[in-house]
This record gives C-alpha cells, structure tokens and sequence, in this order.
C-alpha cells in the first residue's frame, strides 16, 4: 500500500515540492520495486534516502546485519526515511544514500536520527541503472556473455533462442501437501482413498463443499466441472519434499492443482535425473540439489519457488529425448575443442559443478536473484565435469553413501513412566571456534563427533544437517481432518532411520564441502576473462 500512497502524494504536488515518508524500506533494493524506482526517478529530480534496517524477516547472517529495528519490536519489516524532490530546471535524478551501520541495535539507530545534521551528513550518491536498481547492481557484462541455463524463448520453441537445456519447470505445487504427501506409502494409499471418496460425495460444490478436505479454487472448478477420478494406488511415487526427504505423493491429476512439466521430465516407469535450483526473487540463500525425480515447488522453502531442468524430456512418457540442445553441445565443443571429452553428460555435470562454485554463487549472488543461472566456460573442462559427477553422485545417492563415524551417546532417564517415550529436540549445537558440533535428538539421545565443515553445506534457509532435523520434528497438522484422522506421525517411530539419515547426510556434507573448498582454493590471477 506504500507505494501507492507514494503515487498518491506525487500526483498533488504540481511542477515542484517534496514528499516524505517514514515506510517499508523495501523500495530501496527489492526486485520487485524495480518499476518502482524507475517511476520515482522519471518523476522527482533527487531522492534522499536514510536507511535504518531492521527486518526481522531476514535469517541467517543476513538477519544479524539488519539489527534492531527502530520501532523496537512493533514491525517486523525494515525501515526508511525517505525525501522525494521535484525542482524545475533541475540535473538528471539522483539517489542521496545514507544507511545505519549493519549490527546496529534499536537505540543506536534513535541516536543515529536524534543527532544528525542532514546538510554536513556524507550521503552516498548512487546512480541506478537500466534496471531499476540503486543498490546492489549486478554484474551484468560478463554475465550476459555466459550461456543461458534455460529460457522462455528456448522453451517455446522460437528461432535464434537459445539455452543450454531445452524445457524446464517449477515443482510440483498440490495446494494440499498434507493431504497429498505422506512418509508411507501406506498413509499416501488411506489419505488419498477418503480423499477421493469425500470429494464424490459432494453434490453442489456452491453449497455442500465437504468440510472434511481442503478445497482450492482450482480443486472447486474441476468440481462444478464434473471431474472425478477414481482412487488408484499405482499413482504413488517417490518425490523429493525437502532436501535430504523424500516422501510418498500421491500423483493426482485431479488433486494435484499445478503439476508443472512433471509427465515431461519425470514420467513413471522412467528414469530421468535433474538440477533443482532457486526461482527469481528468492528471499532465502541459494538452493541447488540434484534430484532423480519429481521435486515439490518449495522444495528449499516454504516461501520460495523452485525450477528444474533435467537430463532428459520426454514425449508421450515413452520416448526419451535429450533435455541438454545441439546448440549447447556445439558451443562447448568450439570452445573446449572435440579434445575436450564434451558430451551432453558432461555439459550436465560441469553446469552442476558450476552451479556449487563458492566464487560464482558470490560474485553472481545478485544476478541469479533476477535471472536463471548462466553457465561461463571455465579452464579444465575435465576438472569441473569430475567434481560435477562427484556432487551429483553424492547428492542422488545419499541413501546409499557410508554412514559418518558419529558417537552416540545415549543417557535413558530412569524416571521416566514405563512405555513413554523420550521427548523430541531435534537440535545442532556448533560453538563458535569448536572443531566438532552435536546434535541433541531427544532427551536420552545425543550425537557428537560431527565435523564443523559438515554445517557449511546449506540449501535456502538451513545447513543439510538442519533440515534433517527440521523434516522430522513433530508437528500438529493444519488441517483439521488430517490433525483429526491421519495424525499418526511420532518422531520415536523414526528415531533409528533419522540417526542413519543424518550420519549419511554427514558425510554427503562433508564431501561437499570438501570440493566446494577444492573451487574455492583455485589459483584464478591467471585466467583469461571467462567467457
């Protein structure tokens, strides 16, 4: 509503004034302000901008750096002073910054506005770009000249587009997870069969909606127009959830409000593997993790979506078609030389080694918030496609890697009622400095002996380790027919296959970790400008 009251005021001021607000900083930086800004910058001659920070919905480091808020803990979002100034005869627009140091607690940022002078205070002067942005501008021409992940044109089919991959997707978005998820296959069959058998009962969608399940708007038009599906336990599949959790969908076509390409990349009774990575705007840290099947929309968080590209396509859910263009291959080849060893397996895995560079995900972090990931070419094509399959093999496969050499340590209370159970804590402990961390599982049991190197490998919000932990925690469900009749979930019941999972996911971790610190350490002074 901000930015309209922003509209509001402009509209009144006539051929000069100035409008100010006390607001939501998001305006200052956020990518969906861009339009925003240019708006501002065609219509005042200077913006003056005093940056306090402050939101509370950041996490991670990032949260830490926003410090306190200035409104103490009545809003959750960051703050600006912001000044709009229209002059006639005035120079081209510009962008005034000052900003509150980063760590800065709510009364230091009181004092930092009760004593400042505006007409001796250092404002920063910043120059927008083509863009939109004043803060933050990514590095736009050397990453324009790198190959293209994927595109819309290329997905269309349209002449003169380009990508590396032909056609992509966002996850699998069901409206209704609790309903359609499930860790058993068992549970996925009975949800889905009272599933289906509460939406046949229903005769008017307009009046005799079942309470009983959850209804979407896509859910109600399928309904008044007539659609059904009979109950089918052959439509349960394996789907990566969350990282490290792959859980039973119960693939519906009715059920399922938005499948994405899922019958294109992953159809049944075929194999496919695929990069599942952030969507544009992500509000998390970066995600990317390879899959050898389906993937839920959020699948690094709840609050972010998630595309995928994959190996292969496929037609008609028969014919296996490469996913990975000629046209990729052919630039790969000219640039590496036939020499080269490059295949489209190959392009695959290096593009995936590529994608876990610590030095690209930095230097690029801004760029791949407002656009897919493009692929430069690096020195040792052989070098990144190894590191590639090594990633890939460890990231698809971590059922099947060695367990961690993790110490257990169990302390049973002796109290405790006969036939209870110990309650659930589900908690990495790392202190700062320390060589190893421990995970608290629950009242009797701890695991000790895991290496700090095993929390640096992070998907979105969380390390591996924590969303191990995260996806096994108890939690009541919302919807109440399923809190009412399949809350049958009880973190003791897996207690052993989690301590397994998570020794696995250890080790997965500090192999990553370990290549990802091999990119790192690479002497990069003499590469050429990389194309």
């Amino acid at each position: 509503m901000y930015s309209r009251f922003y509209r509001w005021a402009s509209d009144r001021l006539g051929d000069e004034g100035i409008i100010a607000f006390v607001n939501n900083n998001s305006f200052i930086a956020a990518r969906t302000f861009d339009g925003f800004r240019k708006t501002i910058a065609e219509t005042f001659n200077e913006a003056w901008v005093i940056d306090l920070k402050g939101n509370a919905r950041a996490s991670g480091e990032q949260r830490r750096r926003e410090g306190g808020n200035v409104f103490e803990d009545k809003i959750k979002v960051g703050v600006a002073v912001a000044f709009f100034v229209k002059k006639k005869n005035a120079e081209p627009f510009r962008v005034h910054y000052l900003a509150v140091d980063d760590y800065t607690d709510e009364e230091e940022k009181r004092s930092f506005i009760a004593t400042r002078d505006l007409s001796k205070d250092a404002f920063e002067i910043l120059k927008p770009n083509d863009e939109g942005e004043w803060l933050n501008q990514a590095a736009d021409d050397e990453w324009s000249n790198f190959l293209p992940i994927a595109t819309k044109a290329t997905k269309a089919g349209r002449r003169q587009a380009n990508a590396i991959f032909k056609i992509y997707s966002l996850g699998i978005s069901t409206n209704r997870d609790e309903w359609l998820y499930s860790r058993t296959r068992d549970e996925a069959c009975s949800k889905a069969a009272f599933l289906t058998s509460a939406y046949d009962e229903v005769q008017d969608d307009k009046t005799g909606q079942a309470s009983e399940i959850k209804w979407s708007e896509t859910l109600s038009r399928r309904r008044r127009a007539g659609q059904s599906e009979a109950f089918s336990p052959e439509r349960v599949r394996r789907a990566a959830y969350r990282p490290f959790d792959y859980r039973y969908l119960y693939q519906s076509e009715l059920f399922v409000d938005r499948p994405g390409l899922s019958r294109e990349l992953f159809p049944p009774q075929s194999s496919n593997q695929g990069i599942c990575f952030s969507d544009l705007g992500s509000r998390t840290g970066y995600c990317i993790q390879a899959i050898n099947g389906l993937a839920d929309l959020h699948f690094g968080a709840a609050i972010d979506a998630y595309q995928q590209v994959t190996r292969y396509r496929f037609a008609n859910s028969e014919e296996r078609i490469d996913n990975i263009t000629d046209w990729a291959l052919k630039k790969f080849t000219q640039h590496y030389g036939k020499k080269g060893a490059v295949s489209k397996d190959a392009i695959f895995a290096y593009c995936y080694a590529v994608l876990h560079d610590p030095v690209y995900r930095e230097k690029y972090g801004l760029n791949l918030k407002r656009e897919f990931p493009r692929i430069p070419f690096y020195p040792d094509f052989a070098q990144w496609v190894a590191w590639g399959e090594t990633l890939l093999a460890l990231h698809i496969d971590y059922e099947d890697v060695q367990p961690y050499p993790l110490e257990r340590i169990d302390t049973p209370n002796p109290k405790r009622a006969e036939g209870s159970q110990p309650k659930p804590k589900l908690k990495s402990l790392l202190a700062e400095g320390a060589e190893t961390g421990t995970v608290v599982v629950d009242e009797d049991t701890q695991l000790t002996g895991i290496p700090v190197e095993a929390w640096g490998y992070s998907l979105g919000n969380r390390s591996a380790i924590d969303w191990v932990l995260d996806q096994h925690k108890e939690k009541k469900p919302r919807d109440p027919t399923i809190a009412a009749k399949f809350n049958t979930y009880r973190f003791a019941d897996y207690k052993e296959s989690m301590i397994n999972l998570l020794a696995k996911v250890v080790q997965v971790s500090v192999g990553t970790v370990q290549i990802a610190n091999a990119m790192k350490d690479l002497d990069r002074s003499d590469w050429a400008e990389i194309e």
